[in-house]
């Protein structure tokens, strides 16, 4: 059984193992939806190690256990997502990182035969410190049998209605900043009115080298504007997916949302198939070079 840890000072004192060798994913629990299959899924991709921060009062299955190293946590906090991430990256600096909510999957091209370490290797051969990945919704393709719209048996998302738009620069004049786009799309794109301004992108830079004065900032974006990039300057790179269940999640959970929203389907939804395939078809990640 994996060691629980009683906070994350207590994990960077006696669990510094878990972080001798990367890629490591931080697993993030807000509720209880789907925790365990997160697990398997990201342990099934080949992770050194798994950090699971979440609530002591949060059962696991015993071969999930098995898997995490447990950090007693309060991710729901203001801050507290960012402020831990931050902590890691400055007890690891040059070491790959990953993270993730519960009932989120990651994807990357071909991740069915190739281990995230594998494909890690390349970005990094080709001089990249970070990765883009887009969060693609996930939701229950009856909300009637499932209420929280979380289902991965019936999963569907959107197989169109994503776009970008230039991110602008307040330091120059507003003016775009180079290789950076805001993306948008999916449910946070269809229920805009829903959800808060600053919430609605679904680009987050989930996959990162931690380095020395490196800090993740609210709205998933770095300190280092480097990172923030989604390719380099000569050619097109890897990008991955986050197949998320958290925003429909939270429009089905909300007061102010829910009774709003009888189905999440319409035109543009399509079942999920839980491969990278139908991902790169959809044009939901790029292989870049890596063939």
């Amino acid at each position: 059984m994996a060691e629980r840890y009683q906070g994350l000072d207590d994990f960077l004192k006696r669990g510094r193992t878990a972080l001798a060798q990367g890629p490591v994913a931080l697993i993030f629990v807000e509720d209880r939806a789907e925790v365990d299959s997160t697990i398997r899924h990201h342990a099934g991709l080949g992770f050194r190690a798994l950090v699971l921060f979440a609530p002591d009062e949060l059962d696991l299955a015993p071969d999930a256990t098995a898997l995490v190293h447990r950090v007693r946590h309060a991710p729901c906090d203001a801050g507290a997502v960012p402020a831990a991430v931050n902590r890691v990256i400055a007890a690891a600096p040059g070491l790959w990182l990953y993270y993730c909510y519960n009932a989120e999957y990651l994807f990357f091209p071909f991740c069915e035969t190739r281990s995230v370490g594998e494909m890690l290797a390349f970005h990094a051969e080709e001089r990249r410190d970070a990765m883009l990945t887009y969060v693609i919704d996930l939701y229950a393709g009856d909300l009637g049998r499932f209420p929280d719209a979380v289902s991965r048996e019936t999963a569907m998302l959107d197989r169109t209605g994503y776009y970008a738009l230039a991110r602008p620069d307040p330091a120059n004049h507003g003016h775009p900043k180079e290789r950076q786009l805001d993306f948008f799309g999916g449910l946070r794109w269809r229920f805009e009115q829903h959800v808060p301004e600053a919430r609605r992108r679904i680009d987050r830079i989930a996959l990162f080298r931690a380095k020395r004065g490196l800090h993740l900032l609210d709205g998933h974006l770095f300190d280092d504007e480097e990172y923030n990039t989604y390719a380099c300057p000569w050619h097109h790179n890897l990008t991955a997916a986050i197949c998320s269940f958290r925003a429909a999640k939270a429009l089905k959970t909300n007061a102010g949302s829910t009774f709003d929203i009888p189905d999440f389907r319409w035109r543009g939804s399509v079942p999920f198939e839980w491969n990278s395939q139908q991902l790169m078809d959809l044009g939901l990640m790029e292989p870049g070079q890596w063939f």
